[in-house]
C-alpha cells in the first residue's frame, strides 16, 4: 500500500511512522526545507530558538514510535525532566513555583489561601476521574460515527464536560490567583478557560503522571530523531515541496500534485496541514455539495493567534525559570478581547521560555536564550502585524523589563518576532490560527474535522484540527486513531 504524508510536524511523522511499521510504503512531503512544522527550530548567531511546542508531556508517546521499531529511543534523543515545571508571576509581582512536588504544592497553596488545599486535592482526584476516561480511553479512539459519540456522552456528562475548564476549577478553588493558575492549561492548546470544555483538565493530571519535560538540544531535536529513524527504515522524504492540489476521481483520492507540477499517485492521502485549508485549497470542491459538512465547517470557531518573539541577550538571567508564565491584571476580560472582540489589549498576559536554564548549550557562552509567546486575536481581527508588530515586541520588552528582567532592552542582541500572518501563510492555518479549532465541547471529539474524511474516500488527518486535539499528545495520539482507521 503507498501512502502519502503532507506536512511533517510531530503529527505527520507519527502518521508516516505508525502507517511504515503496518508495511505501507510511505512519502512525506514537506514544502518547507526543515521538518517540523510548528517544531521547526530558527537558527540565528549562534542561539537556538525552538519555533513551537516546548512543553513535553507523556513522552511514553514519543518512544513508542521508535518501539515500534525495536530501537532504543535513547539513541535518538535525550528527555530531561524538569523539577520547577511553570513559575507563574501574578500582578502583584507574587511568585508561584508550579511542580510534581505534592508537598511543596500545598504549603505555597496554603501560603496564599489554606481553605484551597483541600479544595486542590478534590480537584486533582477529579482531573484524574477526566484523565482516565478522556485521555486513557478516548484519546486514541476514533470518533467517525455519531453513535460513538452517543455511546460516550452520559460518561462525559458526568464529568461535568459541559462546564468550562474554568468553571471546573472554580467549583474546588475560591482563590482567584488560584482559579487562574488551575485553569491556564486551555491556552496551551488554542482554547480560552471560560469556554473550553472541562474534559481539557485531564492537562493537569496528565502532567501530573508523566512530569514535563525536555529535549537536550530543544524540540527541534527531537524532529531530528525522528527524521534519522525515517531514513533507516526507508520512509521517502521531499523536502521543499509544496502539495498544491489533491487529485480525486469524483469522491476517491487519487494522488497529489506539488508546486513542480510532479504527480505522486496513492490512494492514501493523510493531512498534517490544517483541516479547513485542506478542504478549501486544496481539494476541488466536492466537500460543498455536502450541506451538512459545509454547515460543519461554516460554524467552527477558531484558536487565537500567537506573537511570538525570539530574542538572545548579552548577559544571563538567571532568576528566570525555563518556564516562566505572567498573568496580566485582567484575566476573563483579556481573554475576551482575544477570543471573542478580537481586539489587541495591553493588559497582556504571556509565557516565556528560558531553553539556556536547563540546556547551555541553546545559547553562546555567557549568553541567554528566549521566546516569549502572547495569545492575541487571530486573522478574524484584520490587525495590520506590519504595524502592530513593532509595537507588540515594545510592549512585551517593557513587560518584561519591568516583571523580571531589569534593563532587557539594552542586553538584546539578536531577535526577531513572528505574528499570525506567519501561521497563516507559512503553516497555512485558517485565520493565522496557533491551534486550528477551539477547543469546545461543540468542537470535541465526533463534531471536529475527523480524522476519516467525511467527504473523500481515502483522504485522512492528524494534527491540531482533528481528534483528540492540539498540543503535542493530542498530535501524537491522532496519528494512533490514524493507526486504527487504516
Amino acid at each position: 500500500m503507498n501512502s502519502v504524508v503532507i506536512g511533517s510536524g510531530f503529527g505527520g511523522i507519527a502518521a508516516a511512522l505508525r502507517l511504515k511499521a503496518k508495511g505501507h510504503d510511505v512519502t512525506l512531503i514537506e514544502k518547507h526545507p526543515d521538518l517540523g512544522g510548528r517544531a521547526r527550530v530558527f537558527k540565528r548567531n549562534g542561539f537556538i530558538y525552538d519555533g513551537g511546542p516546548t512543553v513535553i508531556t507523556a513522552p511514553y508517546l514519543i518512544d513508542e514510535l521508535f518501539e515500534l521499531f525495536k530501537k532504543d529511543p535513547k539513541d535518538y534523543i535525550k528527555l530531561s525532566p524538569l523539577k520547577i515545571w511553570y513559575q507563574f508571576i501574578f500582578e502583584d509581582k507574587t511568585k508561584f513555583n508550579y511542580s510534581g512536588n505534592e508537598i511543596d504544592m500545598k504549603k505555597q497553596i496554603e501560603e496564599i489561601s489554606k481553605e484551597d488545599v483541600k479544595g486542590y486535592e478534590k480537584l486533582v482526584n477529579f482531573t484524574k476521574k477526566i484523565f482516565d476516561k478522556g485521555f486513557t480511553e478516548l484519546a486514541d479512539v476514533p470518533f467517525n460515527r455519531p453513535f460513538m459519540m452517543m455511546q460516550q456522552l452520559p460518561a462525559l456528562l458526568k464529568l461535568k464536560s459541559y462546564k468550562s475548564v474554568y468553571s471546573l476549577v472554580s467549583s474546588f478553588i475560591k482563590n482567584e490567583k488560584l482559579r487562574r493558575m488551575f485553569s491556564m492549561h486551555p491556552l496551551l492548546v488554542g482554547g480560552n478557560p471560560f469556554t473550553t470544555t472541562s474534559i481539557y483538565g485531564l492537562i493537569l493530571y496528565l502532567e501530573k503522571k508523566w512530569g514535563i519535560h525536555y529535549s537536550m538540544g530543544g524540540t527541534g531535536n527531537i524532529i531530528k530523531g525522528f527524521e534519522k529513524l525515517m531514513n533507516e527504515i526507508g520512509i521517502k522524504i521531499i523536502k521543499g515541496k509544496e502539495v498544491t492540489k489533491i487529485i480525486t476521481n469524483e469522491n476517491k483520492i487519487s494522488g497529489v500534485q506539488l508546486d513542480d507540477n510532479n504527480i505522486i499517485e496513492s490512494h492514501n492521502v493523510i493531512c498534517n496541514a490544517d483541516p479547513p485549508a485542506v478542504y478549501e485549497k486544496m481539494l476541488n470542491g466536492n466537500a460543498n455539495k455536502s450541506f451538512l459538512f459545509k454547515w460543519k465547517k461554516n460554524r467552527m470557531e477558531y484558536s487565537m493567534g500567537l506573537f511570538v518573539y525570539y530574542f538572545g541577550t548579552r548577559k544571563t538571567y538567571n532568576n528566570v525559570e525555563h518556564h516562566t508564565i505572567k498573568f496580566g491584571s485582567k484575566y476573563k476580560e483579556h481573554l475576551d478581547d482575544i477570543f471573542n472582540k478580537k481586539k489587541l489589549n495591553t493588559d497582556i498576559s504571556y509565557y516565556l521560555h528560558r531553553p539556556s536554564a536547563t540546556d547551555k548549550s541553546m545559547a553562546p557562552n555567557g549568553k541567554d536564550c528566549f521566546y516569549v509567546l502572547v495569545p492575541v486575536p487571530n486573522n478574524q481581527s484584520k490587525i495590520n502585524w506590519e504595524i502592530e508588530g513593532e509595537k507588540m515586541k515594545n510592549l512585551v520588552i517593557d513587560k518584561m523589563e519591568n516583571d523580571l528582567m531589569p534593563n532587557l532592552r539594552e542586553n538584546i542582541v539578536e531577535d526577531f518576532y513572528l505574528t499570525p500572518d506567519y501561521f497563516e501563510k507559512d503553516l497555512n492555518t485558517k485565520h493565522g490560527s496557533g491551534f486550528s479549532i477551539q477547543p469546545k465541547f461543540s468542537q470535541s471529539a465526533y463534531f471536529r474535522f475527523h480524522n476519516k474524511s467525511e467527504i473523500y474516500d481515502g483522504l485522512y488527518f492528524v494534527g491540531a484540527g482533528t481528534h483528540p486535539g492540539a498540543g503535542v499528545p493530542g498530535v501524537l495520539s491522532s496519528a494512533k486513531v490514524l493507526d486504527k482507521i487504516i
